[in-house]
């Protein structure tokens, strides 16, 4: 087919991965890069190949560029996501969505205005390791699907990464870093949520960088920190969600286990794309490891912009949709609201369970 041309905004840590991986899909290509800083556009244009780096304004009037990815701070995700929706362009955001529902309610709606695709990271629900487990739960492997947990537990990012304050300001917080990838596996399985409740806290109020570069310098926190959710979903699940910066460890929980009246699914890191995938069924002794049914197990950030091309030359829907990533907001925001208000946050969204991939190696991604 032809080849959709991405333009990308925002050439920090996660564009590498972006970059990498789109030169080997043969339906994309990447036109252009920008970021706030010109001279890191530029060097991210000479290292990968990119035909040309430049400001954010001339990439979004661009008229060869069909798609923007778009990986600015959260902070900017809205901003730059209606941008490029006004410029005519799709547009595909990191996670999350947006910082506040407000925020995603507008990109869906300028969207629809201008009957344009938006997509949302993460995109990992895509690879092999999930989409296994989606075949898994939908073949009847595991009976019907009960309950779930998902734990997120760490310390935080201020001793290993370089500028950690963001993830300690509003629209950061383990919630809005790592829940994504949880809820949208979790969606991904089980189809939407229709109710949540939570308890969230901010433990410590400040935190002292210990990575090289800001060395000793103090962030105020003004996000929870930990938070631990229950969700009751349309299909009858009972889902329990814990994510946390304030433990050390956390090695010990699983990061997802799905339970059915057959059997427990232990479902991989939703951070990745591959497995390994457990299984035990209840006539079983012993978890068994369970290969793999489809492809793209390796680092394949990006295959939501790929399946997203393919969506925009057929006519469909892409898995990633603003629909499921505003549904994950919304979810995010409402274990901090149920928190805060003492009761329960019936979810105004909804969304379609993504449509799964199909199996193989190679042509998964065409349907």
């Amino acid at each position: 087919m032809e080849k959709i041309k991405v333009g990308i905004v925002g050439c920090g840590k996660i564009s590498g991965a972006y970059f990498k991986n789109l030169k080997t899909y043969a339906a994309v290509e990447v036109a252009a890069c920008s970021d706030l800083d010109l001279a890191r556009a530029a060097a991210s244009a000479e290292e990968y190949g990119i035909p040309k780096a430049c400001s954010v304004a001339e990439l979004l009037a661009d008229p060869a560029i069909d798609l923007v990815i778009n990986l600015t701070i959260p902070a900017a995700h809205a901003d730059v996501c209606i941008q490029a929706l006004e410029a005519g362009k799709h547009v595909y955001v990191e996670k999350p969505l947006a910082v506040t529902r407000e925020e995603g309610q507008a990109i869906l709606a300028k969207a629809a205005e201008k009957q344009l695709l938006v997509g949302s990271a993460p995109d990992t629900f895509l690879g092999g390791g999930i989409q296994t487990c989606i075949k898994l739960i939908d073949d009847g492997w595991i009976g019907t699907p009960v309950a779930a947990t998902a734990f997120m537990m760490g310390r935080g990012h201020e001793h290993w990464h370089p500028d950690p304050e963001f993830y300690y300001a509003k629209g950061g917080g383990p919630m809005f870093d790592m829940g994504p990838y949880y809820l949208t596996a979790l969606i991904a399985m089980l189809g939407p949520i229709s109710r949540i409740t939570g308890s969230a806290k901010v433990t410590f109020p400040e935190r002292t960088i210990t990575s090289e570069k800001k060395y000793g310098k103090t962030i105020q926190v003004d996000t929870p920190t930990h938070v631990a959710g229950i969700m009751d979903f349309h299909s009858g699940v009972i889902g329990t969600i814990i994510t946390s910066f304030d433990v050390f460890g956390g090695a010990q929980l699983p990061r997802i286990e799905v339970y059915g009246s057959l059997g427990t699914l232990s479902v991989p890191d939703p951070n990745t794309f591959g497995g390994p995938v457990m299984l035990k069924r209840h006539d079983a002794k012993e978890w068994k490891e369970i290969p793999l049914t489809h492809g793209y197990t390796d680092n394949s950030r990006g295959l939501g912009v790929l399946d997203m091309a393919y969506a925009i030359r057929g006519g469909r829907i892409n898995r990633t949709c603003g629909q499921l990533a505003y549904h994950v907001l919304e979810a995010m925001h409402a274990f901090h609201d149920a928190s805060d208000e003492g009761k329960h946050y019936a979810m105004k969204s909804i969304c379609e369970r993504p449509a799964p991939m199909s199996q193989g190696l190679v042509r998964s991604i065409l349907d």
